[in-house]
């Protein structure tokens, strides 16, 4: 489902900061993958950079077999939209729309018969079902990040990025963060995250460390 390739990426400013060395990683369906190390390694920049958010300065990222900076940009962002869900520690939520508005947000760039449906079903699956109406700020922590899973999960992805999804949880709503993600993959799903949380790393199928863009 993904494949990094010789990815490299450079920060430039009155220092350069090299984010990314050369990192290569494979995904498959069905892998819970967890990228850990100290902050400033790379891991974010690891999840831009397979997510098709950022390019790398050199390398090859394959997303579902299509190599994503090889396309037009308005290609890659549907690929991106059709195939690749972001789950992040903030949980980017618009405050002015419902929990089920929020979850029919990536409708707007991909239009999809049934959405509204796979919508509501995504949050009774997610225990959310009664907050339909409500608006993020009348949610727990726990039940934002769920909404935005929901959200991430609307246009039925093949891969999961995940950017520390537990940071901002207590111990209970992380364990059911992760308890989801584990879901997903056992569904045939691709789950990449990056964490510094250890629970979060236990539970992933492979983890991986980074030291100063590079796996050590």
């Amino acid at each position: 489902m993904l494949r990094i390739e010789n990815a490299a990426r450079t920060w430039r400013g009155p220092q350069d900061v090299r984010a990314l060395a050369g990192v290569s990683l494979e995904v498959r369906p069905g892998e819970f993958v967890a990228v850990h190390g100290p902050s400033g390694c790379g891991k974010t920049t690891l999840l831009l950079v397979a997510g098709g958010l950022l390019a790398p300065d050199s390398g090859r990222v394959r997303v579902g077999g299509e190599d994503l900076y090889a396309l037009p940009p308005e290609r890659r962002a549907r690929v991106r939209a059709s195939r690749v869900g972001f789950v992040f520690q903030q949980f980017h939520l618009l405050p002015y729309l419902s929990v089920l508005e929020n979850v029919l947000a990536p409708t707007l760039a991909l239009p999809s018969e049934g959405a509204e449906g796979r919508a509501r079903e995504l949050l009774e699956r997610l225990g959310l079902g009664a907050r339909a109406r409500h608006r993020p700020n009348e949610l727990s922590a726990g039940e934002q990040q769920r909404t935005a899973l929901a959200r991430a999960l609307l246009n039925r992805p093949g891969l999961l990025l995940a950017d520390e999804p537990t940071g901002n949880l207590d111990e209970a709503a992380a364990s059911d963060v992760l308890d989801r993600l584990e879901e997903f993959a056992r569904g045939g799903g691709a789950v990449l995250l990056v964490t510094h949380n250890p629970r979060a790393v236990a539970r992933a199928g492979r983890a991986l460390r980074m030291e100063a863009g590079t796996f050590a």
